[in-house]
This record gives structure tokens, sequence and C-alpha cells, in this order.
């Protein structure tokens, strides 16, 4: 039996019986747009007639080596036939000629990453026929040029600036600003013109014959899929790189036949703040490429209210049937072809996250969707976004507005300027600046450059141009259409009436007010107080099973991550208050020091601090657990380093020699003898490998008074805090136990200390005492350390660098890179949990510590409790909590909810 490769629109009955009856199958099959222009035309929606080529016939082409299947192309001229039964037009016919486009349909959207042709079927005679037909020189021509010169870079490989060029000289010529002000007579010489560009830089006259122009533009889209843009834009949004796309050939319907003809692109809710409304942009006398590539002034969609008021309101019920047979808000071009409204593409709308979250919410409220399905459908990355960075008040007051757009992707950043996409890029990967891409206008050729780019400022387009679209996917502040800005690619500098911007200098966007500063702004991290969010949240904390916790090692960072939503604080890292100034020389002296009397008055020095922090975090966590991690890095990292100290002893050694004083003698003498103390002590704490040397609980056993100076500065602020009528629950963690016996010893030193506090203070406090799992022994052997420990937390950085064998920094610096790229491990293990490896060991130690304990307390406090691969992962084994930083409390919450509902809806 022949292989279906085309189906046409009123087949897609067909389609879905082909893959028994499942939509995703039909996207698979047909890509988004062929599926949803064949669903539109089942539903009764104006769809010009057409076919599509299939994915599978794309993928067949491709493994073929660019040679199109068995019967694929006699299918394709079949449903052409059936095209022009249909339009009662046909192809190649100058007496009626049926014109159409090729576009490309992946299953997922990929706005301007393959390519399209549109106007195919033209030629000289053609051209003459239409003429006759419609009366219009001026469109005729037009649309012939138009094909010329996409046709000459999408299918022949001919750069855009040759084409642009004539143009331009066209429009000099006649002192025009647009081409819309051209003439039919302009047309022609610009049509001759673009065939001699592509003769000159093909090498190849321009076909005349309608078939080969359509059978060269199905290879063209074909070949698409694998080009460097699409190949980045999918490496960027998570696609595979298999799908294939299909092909698309639809019936021309044209918005430049007159001032009853418009095209334009509209959403059926505000893209940018998921409002309620029609949001797009037209154009009168204009085909659609006009719209989006911001070569005219769009007009918004409220202006066709007044100016086609019945369009306007066809096209509204349109979008809100589309939305609700969807369930979601949609992304439609449309075309007015003299007073008929045709629909020529619907698809979810790309939307910014603050708009995903109310659109969401809103969905549910409306009861198109559940609940459920509204926490399912926000990504847990776009709730990062609602902590995008902004700019405070005091920092634009320093700083005026140069320029103002459109604000079509919210946030704040600032960058030294690239003007194109490849230095942008450059400078990011090999110099590691900040940039913000500053174009004319962009094209789906730049999107390698904005992927890389903090923010992203263009002079032309609209709320419905590539810019735009590509800005809201990936969460890049942006603001577009500032026409005030006059770019000059030539001179590599922007104007602003008399102020001039050069390339690498600093510039600043904010993409929520559509503001252009001069300058590097100051940014700050906003408070979560979005009304829609908010109510997700809540839907999310009713359908978690998992805790989320923090890692917060100060109260300000305690108390905006209880503000976030965490559960309590799941790691607190003692030794990070060492760090700070006024304690460091304290800390130096207690590690240097070889008198028992001296190392006691220093680590008693401590003990007013360490109390002061953890009554700070008991506040803040009121009612709330607490763990907090002993000391646990080794000694040296307190200390000066080993080089810093020796080049500080030549350069001393050197000084002495010249000095000509006996008070400069007597000064650099003292200098060199404390050096070289310093330097007799680093060297004396130096381990081959020290992250499995002398750390963590093995430091509390060889110097136990300073992890009870940590437990008695733990349990006196609890008991402050408790006495002041507050709530602590401290929960004591031994860090790198890797045998029972470890913690067995420093539980009965550590709990002695808790109990002879407890009764100075004549308070009771409930706490805890547990460990973390962080090498394999240690998960191998947790049936016996449950023994000792009413709490397992898996500090799953280290157990992750135990397991493989593999030093993080080093690893991800060299070797893991390669390993990644060439597939030889699946994904970085310290960004997503390993489950087949550290998660197996985690799974072994959550299970055997249960049998000797089971009401043991399980959670992860590494960096993997952030990434919401790695929490579906922690669910699935069972954990009671996740840690991670304040800022990823929101995102941990949501990751939570999702894992629970999928985990139901697989039984």
């Amino acid at each position: 039996m022949t292989k279906k490769w085309v189906y046409t629109l009123d087949e897609i009955d067909q389609a879905e019986a082909a893959v028994d009856g499942d939509w995703d199958r039909v996207r698979g099959l047909l890509g988004g747009k062929g599926a949803n222009l064949g669903e539109m035309n089942r539903l009764g929606v104006p769809v010009p007639p057409g076919f599509t080529i299939t994915t599978e016939a794309c993928n067949s082409y491709l493994e073929l080596g660019g040679k199109f299947p068995p019967e694929l192309w006699e299918q394709a001229l079949a449903a052409l036939r059936t095209m022009e039964e249909q339009t009662g037009k046909r192809f190649g016919d100058p007496l009626n000629p049926l014109l159409v486009s090729c576009r490309s349909g992946a299953k997922f959207s990929m706005p301007g990453m393959m390519d399209t042709v549109l106007d195919i079927g033209l030629n000289d005679e053609v051209t003459e026929g239409m003429i006759k037909l419609t009366g219009n020189e001026h469109f005729a021509y037009d649309s012939y040029r138009r094909l010329i010169q996409m046709f000459g870079t999408v299918v022949l490989g001919v750069r855009d600036e040759p084409f642009e060029d004539a143009l331009a000289s066209q429009r000099e010529k006649r002192g025009v600003s647009s081409d819309a002000d051209l003439t039919g007579d302009d047309f022609r010489v610009i049509v001759d013109k673009f065939k001699e560009i592509v003769r000159r830089n093909a090498r190849t006259e321009f076909p005349s014959n309608a078939e080969d122009q359509l059978q060269m533009a199905t290879r063209a889209v074909f070949d698409s899929w694998n080009g460097k843009r699409a190949r980045d834009y999918r490496e960027a949004a998570g696609i595979a790189h298999d799908l294939g796309t299909g092909v698309n050939v639809i019936t021309m319907v044209y918005g430049n036949l007159g001032d009853d003809s418009a095209t334009g692109v509209a959403m059926s809710r505000n893209a940018t703040t998921g409002e309620n409304v029609l949001e797009g942009d037209y154009l009168t006398n204009a085909q659609g490429e006009d719209v989006v590539a911001g070569t005219r002034p769009t007009k918004p969609m409220e202006q066709l209210k007044t100016e086609m008021p019945q369009i306007y309101s066809e096209f509204e019920s349109i979008a809100r049937r589309l939305e609700k047979h969807y369930r979601d808000m949609q992304d439609m071009e449309f075309t007015v072809e003299r007073g008929k409204l045709w629909i020529l593409q619907t698809r979810t709308g790309k939307r910014t996250a603050q708009a995903a979250v109310r659109i969401a919410v809103d969905l549910a409220d409306e009861g198109l969707i559940s609940r459920e399905e509204a926490v399912l459908r926000v990504a847990p990355a776009q709730i990062e976004f609602f902590l995008h960075p902004q700019f405070s008040a005091a920092a634009k007051a320093g700083h005026p507005v140069i320029a103002r757009g459109l604000n079509v992707s919210p946030g704040a950043a600032t960058g030294v300027v690239a003007f194109d996409p490849d230095l942008a890029e450059r400078w990011v990967k090999e110099d590691g600046r900040d940039v913000l891409l500053v174009r004319p206008e962009t094209k789906p050729d730049d999107v390698h450059g904005m992927l890389v780019a903090r923010g992203i400022l263009t002079s032309s387009g609209g709320r419905t141009s590539h810019a735009a679209l590509v800005a809201r996917q990936f969460g890049k502040p942006a603001v577009v259409g500032a026409h005030e800005l006059k770019i000059d690619l030539g001179t590599r500098s922007m104007t602003v009436d008399s102020l001039v911007v050069h390339e690498g200098e600093w510039l600043s966007i904010d993409g929520t007010t559509g503001e252009v500063f001069v300058g590097k702004l100051d940014t700050v991290v906003p408070d979560m107080d979005d009304e829609w969010l908010a109510r997700l949240m809540e839907w999310a904390d009713e359908f978690r099973r998992l805790g989320i916790r923090a890692n917060a090692d100060y109260p300000e960072d305690a108390e905006r991550a209880r503000k976030y939503g965490a559960e309590g604080i799941g790691l607190c890292r003692t030794e990070h208050m060492f760090f700070q100034p006024e304690r460091l020389p304290t800390v130096q002296r207690m590690i240097t020091t070889r008198s028992p009397a001296e190392r006691r008055e220093a680590v008693n020095a401590l003990l007013p601090f360490q109390r002061a922090d953890f009554a700070g975090l008991f506040r803040a966590m009121d009612g709330l657990p607490v763990i907090i991690r002993l000391i646990d890095p080794p000694l040296h990292e307190f200390l000066p380093g080993f080089e810093e100290l020796s080049r500080e002893l030549t350069d001393l050694q050197i000084r002495i020699t010249g000095a000509r004083t006996l008070e400069e003698i007597e000064g650099i003498t003292a200098k060199l003898s404390e050096t070289q103390s310093m330097l007799d002590k680093v060297n004396s704490l130096r381990e081959s490998n020290p992250m499995l040397g002398l750390r963590g609980v093995r430091l509390g056993i060889l110097i136990p008074e300073l992890t009870r100076m940590q437990v008695r500065a733990v349990f006196e602020a609890a008991c402050e805090v408790t006495r002041e009528g507050g709530k602590a629950i401290p929960e004591i963690m031994i860090p790198l136990t890797s045998h029972v016996n470890e913690l067995r010893r420093q539980r009965q030193v550590l709990e002695a200390e808790a109990r002879e506090v407890m009764d100075e203070q004549g308070i009771e406090v409930s706490y805890q005492f547990g460990t973390m799992i962080e090498v394999p022994r240690a998960a191998l052997t947790a049936d016996q350390i449950a023994e000792y420990a009413e709490f397992l937390s898996f500090g799953t950085n280290d157990l992750t660098q135990t397991t493989f064998a593999m030093s993080r920094d080093d690893a991800e610096s060299g070797f893991l890179m390669r390993y990644l790229k060439e597939g030889i491990l699946p994904a970085n293990p310290f960004a997503t949990l390993d489950e087949a490896g550290v998660g197996k060991l985690m799974r072994l130690a959550v299970t055997e510590a249960r049998k000797t304990r089971p009401d043991i307390e399980t959670g992860v406090c590494g960096e993997h409790g952030g990434d919401p691969a790695s929490i579906e992962i922690c669910d699935r084994l069972g954990l009671d909590y996740v840690s991670c930083s304040p800022y990823r409390v929101p995102v941990a919450r949501l990751s939570a909810a999702q894992s629970a509902l999928r985990a139901r809806s697989q039984g």
C-alpha cells in the first residue's frame, strides 16, 4: 500500500484516523500549522483551500539525502489539482491563475525559524494576467517582486541586502519613504533588477515554471528544518531535533488589493499582561510579511473596529470560538481580501510569564480548564520571571529616558550595545560580557544573538513582531518600535536627537514600561505580589505532596523565603557566618593557635555572634523547622591561600634587602615572622584532596569545643526566642557522616550540651538530630545511621561528586561539557539528579532508613532542590521535602504540584 504523504485540508478526518484519533499525534504528523488549518476548516472557519505534506515526508527526505520519497510529489500535484477544482483557478495559467504560499509548520511553534515562500506561481505572463484580472498593476508587480526576493533568499541562498538596496535606491529615486508609495512602473523596474540580482548571485535564472517553483520551495522548507537558526531555537526551547516539519501549500489571499483589504496578526488575549482583550497589529493594503517585518508602522487591532467594524466583529467571534475550542489563548494570522475575512493560521500564543499565569487562572475561572490543568499549564521557569530584576526608582531618577517603545516583554536589562547577533554571541561566550542586542528589527537569523543577550531593543516592529515573540517565549526583557532611535549599522552607532551611543557602550531598557536609558542602571528584585500568581500558588500548594524549605544563612534570607512560601529552613550553613569581617580574625585565631586555652577563648568569643545569628533565623521562621548544619568545610578555607602567602613572603624578603632604617627592618621582620607562621599553619592543614579530608563530622570529633559551641549557641538562641513568646524548632545536622560510629559519638557529645543549656535556661525546646547523606557509604548503611538520626538530608552536590568520582568545579569547566555534547551523559548530573545512579542510592537509603525508623524525615538540600526535573525525582523517591534557594521556592512549589498531578494522572 502506497504511503500517504499528503493530506488536503478537507482530509483532517483521515489524518486523525491514521493516528488512532490522538490529536497530539495529528500535530506530530501534520505539524501544528497544518493540523490547525485542517481543524479550522472542519469547524467552518474561513480558511483558504490547501494541503499539507507531512513531517514524515520531511524526515524521509532528509534521511534520503535530499531526495523526495516515492510518490510524494505525485501526491502533491494531485492535491494541487484538488485546490484548482475548489478555487476554479489553474496553477500557472495566465488567464485565471492560482497562486500559493509554501510555509513550514512543525509540531511545536517556532516563529520565523524556518522558511516561507509566498506568491508561488507568478512569472512574467501570469503577472500580466493578474493585471488584466485585477486592473491593479501595483498589486501584481509588488507581488511578483516579493516572490523573486523571497525565492532568491530562501531557495537560492542569495543575501537579502542586494534586494533591499535595490528597493531603497528606487524609493530614493522617486522621493518616497515607503514601498507602498512606489508605482506599478517602479515595481516593473524592481522586478528586472531582482532578476538580475538572482542571476548574478545564484548563477541561475529565476525559474518561470510554476511547478518548478513549488518543488524547489518545498525542498527549501524541508532543508530549513536543519538550518542553524532552527537548531539554535530548538536547543533553547527544548524541542527534539527528529520531529521534522510539515509543508503547508495554501491558496494565496491578498491584503494588498486596496483599502478594502488588510492583513494582520492578533492574539485572543493580551500576550504581555494576559488581559482578556484582543491584541495585535494590522495594516491595510499590505501583505502579512509587512506586519511582522516592521517595515511600515502598524495599526493596533482596536483601530480595525472603527475602520472595518464588520470584519472586526467577525474576527472577534472567530477568536472566541477558537479559544473555546482549543481551550487556550490563540495567536491568529488573518487577511482581508476585498472585504472578505480569511484566517491563515491559529496556534497557541506565545506569552510572557505574567500573561501565562493570568491566562491559566482566568481560563480556570471561566470553566474552560480545571484548576489542576491551570497549574500544569504554567512552566516552573516562568515563575522565575516574576523575580525579573527591575530598575529602582532611585536608579531611574539619575538617568533620563532617551526613548520609548512598546513594552513587549517585561523585566529590566542592562548591557553593552551590540548591533549584530554574531558579535553579541561572541562577546557573551568569549568575554562573559552583559550584552543588549540592538537592531532596527530582528529577523529569524538573529535568534542566536537574541538568546544570549540580556535584553532586546529595536527601533521598529510591533507587539507581534519577531523580536516580541521570541523575547516573550524566552523571558528576555524587550522594547520594540522605539522610533526615536536612528540605528546606523554602517557606523555601528545609534543616535537619539543629538545623543550618540556607540557599539560597546552601556545601555539599559525596561521591558515593563518600554523605556530606554543611557548607561548602566542598578536593578532590584521585586516582590511577588501578583494576585493571579498568588491564586495559582494556592492551588499548587493544595495539590503537592512534597514540603518546600529554603537554604538560608541569614535572617533576611529566611524572611524572604518565608514570604515566598517556604515551610522551614532545610539548610543553614553556619560556616558562612564565620566569613563575616568582624568574625574572621577570631576564627583564624581559633584555627592557628597551639594553646588549648587560647582556642577556648576564641571559640567562646564566637558564641555571641552565633547565638544572635540563630535567634534571628528562629524569629523569621517562628513555628517552622530550622535545620542548622554544623561547620562543614576544611579549616584552611578560613585562612589565606598558600600561594597568596608564599608570594607575600617572597615580596617581604625582597623588601627587607632594600630597607634602610632600623625601624623599617624591624617592621618588615615582624611581618615576615607573622606571615611565615601563618604559612606554616596553612601548610600543615594542606591536604591532597581536602573535599575528602578533615571536614564535617571529623572536625567535630577532633575539635569538639567548636561544634559544642555551635550547639550551645543554637539552644541558647532557641530558649531566648521561646522566652519572647516565639516558637523555635531547631534541627541539628551533622555533615559528612560516613560511619554510624561518627554520628553516635558526635550526637552523645552534642546532645549533652543541648541538655545542659536547657537545664540552665529552665526551658524545654523541641529538637531533632540528624545527618547529611553525602557519600555512598552513608547511603548504603542508612539503616544503621537511622538508629542515631531522626532525619536524613541528602547533600546531592557532594553525593553526586562522590558517586561519579567527579569534581564539579573541574568537570564543568572541562570534560563534562564534551560528555554532554557527545551524548556520553544525557544531562549534567550537577544540574539534574542522576536518577539511575545517585537516585538509586537515595532510594536505597530511604528504604533502609525507614526499616529502622519508619517516621524518619528525609529531604534534599543541594542545588537540585530547586530544579524541576530533580524535584520530580525526589517526589518519586518519596522524600518529605526539598530545600532550595529562597528565590527558587516558588518554582519548587509549582514543580512539586506538577509532579504530584502527573503522578496522579498516571495512576
